[in-house]
């Protein structure tokens, strides 16, 4: 049966409004997209990317490094809504968590016990790696 939705994409989880529906219109609410080509993950609303958290692999580690909400989106709980998102996927993809960026590390200081069991602390090699992997 067709629903008139494109195909669910198998890039990874999506997250926020309408995530997981079957029937009925496209969500148009927040949505968490991963987009592994480019080490990041976006946050849409309505179809439109307003977000991202960035990060690098590192091994069995993915160091979040940078999250942005477009200003015109700040204040309505996208960042955490993104962080999630992103945090999810993470641990579905059997990696860690490395909390480099303030705003992840905001979010897993409020969450810490969801995240605890796959959180690794930021040390001087990480951010030494972090820096030669940026420069």
């Amino acid at each position: 049966m067709t629903t008139g939705r494109p195909a669910a994409s198998t890039a990874g989880p999506a997250t926020g409004a309408g995530a997981g529906a079957t029937d009925g219109p496209a969500p148009t609410g927040p949505v968490v997209v991963p987009v592994p080509g480019r080490s990041r993950y976006e946050i849409h609303v309505g179809g439109v990317p307003v977000g991202r958290t960035v990060y690098l692999d590192r091994g069995g580690q993915r160091v979040f490094h940078h999250t942005r909400i477009e200003d015109a989106f700040g204040g309505r709980g996208l960042a955490g809504r993104l962080v999630q998102g992103a945090l999810e996927d993470t641990r579905a993809s059997g990696m860690r968590i490395v909390p480099v960026c303030p705003c992840v590390g905001k979010y897993l200081e409020k969450h810490g016990g969801t995240y605890g069991d796959i959180t690794d602390p930021v040390t001087p090699d990480v951010l030494d790696w972090l820096d030669r992997r940026l420069a």
